[in-house]
């Protein structure tokens, strides 16, 4: 093993000797690679005319923390709701325990497998990091930082490769990179030398099944699914090396055991969301101040994990600050305080910027109600990639101006592709389109649907939906969209009543696990009345369940607002924050256990 790692670790370093044709050829595709990884766009709050903003990637690129996993096997919670439980523990084990894999040791020995890899999985919840740890990493290879010993890198999108029939490896490889073609077949005689990167299996709309492959011939054509099993199985290019990203739900449903390591993408550790606050704002005052204000909210702040929500949450307040450039008191206090709260304001500053830029299209209601059902097919059906047909299906009509805000495209006509800005902003559309387009059935069978998947793939479209119960919440929407549905209101607030009542008659499944999803809606729903009509002074037992600091922060909101109640919170594993997290609520409580 020792004699192998130097060995390997020398040709990282030192790279591989090939012939001058291959070598000019290799330097062309590396200057185009440079070309498209060298820089990050930073993109500006959508809706306004700023352009977006290029910076070098070593400049930019912020560290993610990338751990050893397989918890994707069972994964019974939505999976950022879980991922954020799991960054709090691997926050506590950063020093010790867990095996920390930085990109340049992606593919050296792996002593769980006992091998050194040559299929790796990169697992990650949407707005993580996955796509621009692969940016960086391409580009440390092109500049020679690591894995020297690959002649050539392919970097593949599955979201471009949808587009694709039958087909062979070659043709892919060409259709990317057409200047390969005189020199393609010397280029994979040697396959040792080859890497195949494959961004974003969760978005792939092909059969891939890890379990057998046939295929053996590069210029043979067949589907998508068929040649990317192949490499990673190595009937296909015997002795190449695979790196393959993915959101850890498509992970549950596929055979991951031919992968020789799987590590997932934790996002950021504290110090790292400072250094994105700083970089966003590039003004001390307000980078404290946003920094300081999303640390004291646990709700805002545990999600800061991932990388997306840091810029939803920077671009918010910075709307917020530039509209008050003095920083008040009363500035601070009025910020979102819930997660539908914070979603509001991103949307509404951006329909703020809409109508003073307006150009006669058609009104904000009409496309966020087309655009919402959209987005709610999209989650009750996981899919978070759209074509020109569901456009035309739900009747959502591409205005540049609105439309970008919200969307992104992909690719060329005819083939173009949409994905909204955030799986969590596809989500808030999802529930807020039940509030402008209120039907009783509707929202009845949608709840019930969301309630039966145990995936948990609806949990944060249902606290969009408690969110939008609140009528300070939805009344801040009002005069871009007029008035939301109070009967939608209504609905919601007696489905948390029901729901409530159900969780704590039932048995508890999963050791009142349920119950605290049911606080979490209520939380969202800040509606202090509801709670107090919910939980009356019945006992709270939440013996044996884990609470982490922000299901102290939930709790206690739930507690302030009930009167004498008894609370049995033994074996909760709760840290001294969640502890000061549940001070406030202490006076209410008759008895703690």
């Amino acid at each position: 093993i020792g004699e192998g790692l130097v060995e390997q670790i020398l040709l990282d370093e030192l790279g591989c000797s090939l012939s001058p044709k291959l070598r000019d050829i290799q330097e062309k595709h590396k200057h185009h690679l440079m070309e498209k990884t060298e820089t990050l766009v930073e993109h500006r709050p959508p809706g306004t005319t700023l352009e977006p903003q290029r910076f070098l990637i070593n400049e930019r690129y912020v560290k993610l923390i990338v751990v050893s996993t397989d918890h994707f096997r069972q994964r019974p919670q939505n999976e950022l709701i879980q991922t954020g439980v799991k960054h709090e523990e691997c926050l506590k084990k950063t020093q010790t325990r867990l095996e920390h894999i930085t990109p340049n040791k992606l593919f050296r020995w792996n002593h769980q497998s006992q091998c050194v890899p040559h299929a790796v999985m990169v697992s990650g919840v949407p707005g993580i990091g996955k796509t621009t740890l692969i940016q960086k990493f391409v580009y440390d290879w092109v500049t020679g930082k690591h894995y020297q010993r690959f002649a050539f890198v392919f970097f593949f999108r599955f979201r471009d490769l949808n587009r694709l029939g039958e087909v062979s490896l070659e043709e892919i490889i060409l259709q990317q990179y057409p200047y390969l073609e005189g020199q393609i077949g010397d280029i994979l005689e040697d396959p040792e030398r080859l890497l195949f990167i494959f961004d974003g299996l969760d978005e792939s709309i092909h059969q891939i099944d890890f379990r057998s492959s046939k295929l053996s011939n590069p210029k043979q054509r067949t589907d998508i699914g068929e040649i990317v099993v192949s490499l990673v199985r190595q009937s296909l290019l015997k002795g190449c090396s695979v790196l393959m990203t993915s959101r850890p739900t498509r992970l549950g449903s596929v055979n991951t055991d031919v992968f020789q390591r799987i590590v997932e993408i934790m996002g950021f550790l504290q110090r790292d969301r400072r250094i994105f606050f700083n970089h966003f704002f590039g003004n001390e005052e307000w980078s404290e101040k946003a920094f300081h204000y999303v640390q004291e909210n646990d709700t805002l702040y545990t999600f800061c994990y991932i990388p997306a929500y840091c810029w939803i949450i920077c671009t918010v307040l910075s709307m917020c600050f530039r509209a008050q450039p003095t920083i008040t008191d009363q500035l601070m206090t009025s910020l979102p305080k819930t997660v539908t709260q914070l979603f509001v304001t991103f949307v509404s500053n951006i329909l703020a910027n809409h109508s003073q830029n307006t150009d006669g299209a058609h009104t904000a209601r009409e496309l966020l109600t087309s655009m919402g059902w959209m987005a709610e097919h999209g989650v009750m059906n996981h899919m978070i990639v759209f074509d020109e047909r569901h456009l035309e299906s739900f009747s959502v009509r591409n205005d540049k101006h609105l439309f970008s805000s919200f969307l992104m495209e992909s690719g060329q006509p005819p083939d173009v592709d949409y994905t909204f800005l955030h799986l969590t902003l596809q989500e808030f559309f999802a529930a807020l389109v039940h509030f402008i387009d209120y039907d009783a059935d509707r929202l009845q069978e949608t709840l019930d649907k969301a309630e039966s998947y145990e995936d948990g793939r609806a949990e944060i479209f249902l606290r969009f939906l408690c969110g939008f119960s609140d009528s300070t919440t939805r009344s801040m929407l009002k005069s871009h969209v007029g008035e939301l549905s109070t009967q939608a209101a209504r609905h919601v607030i007696t489905w948390i009543r029901e729901k409530t009542t159900k969780q704590r008659s039932d048995k508890p499944t999963r050791g009142n696990r349920d119950l605290l999803n049911v606080f979490y809606y209520l939380h969202e729903s800040r509606n202090k009345a509801l709670v107090s009509q919910c939980i009356g002074s019945n006992n709270i037992d939440f013996s044996n369940v884990p609470l982490s600091p922000l299901d102290c922060s939930v709790l206690s909101f739930i507690l302030q607002s009930c009167r004498e109640i008894e609370v049995n919170l033994s074996s909760c594993n709760i840290e001294s924050k969640g502890l000061r997290q549940l001070i406030p609520a202490l006076h209410n409580i008759k008895s703690l256990g």
